[in-house]
């Protein structure tokens, strides 16, 4: 019975662990920034170079230019700004290619919460968001080599 209990407690414990991928709006993504939630920016470098970025974001491209991922790289850049227990939020452009990121992190890499924009960094912008110029962002992880 013993044996019965626990197992049945790791089962609950591993389905537990599942994380969770939110969907939010603007003012969630504000909201989420001001309580201190990091932003990572998943476009590249020319889409950051072009429109800005969001302050205080930070930059780690999971898609190339030519559409491909490298997810186990990414992770490894992403773990020592957001660990798996901490709550992460991912955009891009337009809210496409953080879905299948998120996805990522949420079934394969055990993060407990990430936050998905659902309009990118064209709905912030559309709804009154500022950004900043990438310069001195891209610089640091440039030479961190983190973006």
């Amino acid at each position: 019975m013993r044996r019965l209990l626990l197992s049945l407690c790791l089962v609950l414990a591993t389905i537990s662990v599942q994380a969770e991928v939110i969907d939010i709006d603007n003012a969630e993504l504000d909201r989420l920034i001001k309580s201190g939630v990091p932003v990572i920016d998943i476009r590249t470098q020319p889409e950051w170079e072009e429109t800005g970025i969001i302050g205080g974001s930070k930059l780690n491209t999971f898609f190339d230019e030519k559409g491909k991922a490298d997810p186990a790289a990414w992770l490894e850049k992403l773990k020592p700004i957001a660990k798996p227990d901490q709550p992460v939020i991912l955009i891009c452009r337009s809210g496409n290619r953080t879905k299948p990121a998120s996805q990522f992190l949420s079934q394969q890499a055990s993060y407990a919460k990430v936050y998905n924009v659902k309009n990118g960094v064209k709905g912030w912008v559309k709804d009154g968001g500022a950004l900043t110029p990438a310069t001195q962002t891209l610089a640091s992880c440039r030479a961190a080599k983190t973006c």
